[in-house]
């Protein structure tokens, strides 16, 4: 069996699509036509796309900030989550926390990250974030 030679034959039917569409069944269908609905995702496939989000995140938050890799592990990891979840665009939106990170004022910092929209859609998520900003703990 030939196995090249029909996974090239797949591509060529199917397609590569990046995004999620429905396809003419109606089903939610994503990559080289995996159906999403009826077959979802692994847990492998799920730890790799967050893997390469996670590796984009941070590449964002070094070019954000040059001097990222010098902050405090907890001020890097609140600050990966706030960009995690909110994608550059949305992060970008964050102006005067990002200047205050800049400026090395994290307790303002702290409080322009709580002082948004974000905090009642995440709860406790934006105050552990918050507080990890304020009160890194020493590594």
């Amino acid at each position: 069996m030939n196995i090249t030679a029909f996974t090239g034959m797949m591509i060529r039917h199917e397609g590569l699509s990046l995004k999620p569409y429905k396809c003419t069944s109606g089903k939610l269908t994503i990559g080289f036509g995996r159906n999403l609905d009826d077959a979802g995702i692994s847990k492998d496939e799920a730890a790799l796309m967050l893997s390469n989000d996670v590796d984009a995140v941070v590449a964002d938050l070094r070019e954000l900030f040059g001097d990222f890799d010098d902050f405090a592990e907890d001020r890097q990891h609140a600050l990966m989550s706030v960009r995690y979840n909110l994608g550059p665009d949305g992060f970008r939106g964050f102006e005067k926390m990002i200047e205050a990170v800049r400026l090395g004022a994290w307790d303002a910092a702290a409080r322009e990250l709580l002082d948004s929209k974000r905090t009642k859609q995440v709860g406790q998520r934006a105050w552990v974030e918050s507080t990890m900003l304020k009160h890194p703990k020493e590594t």
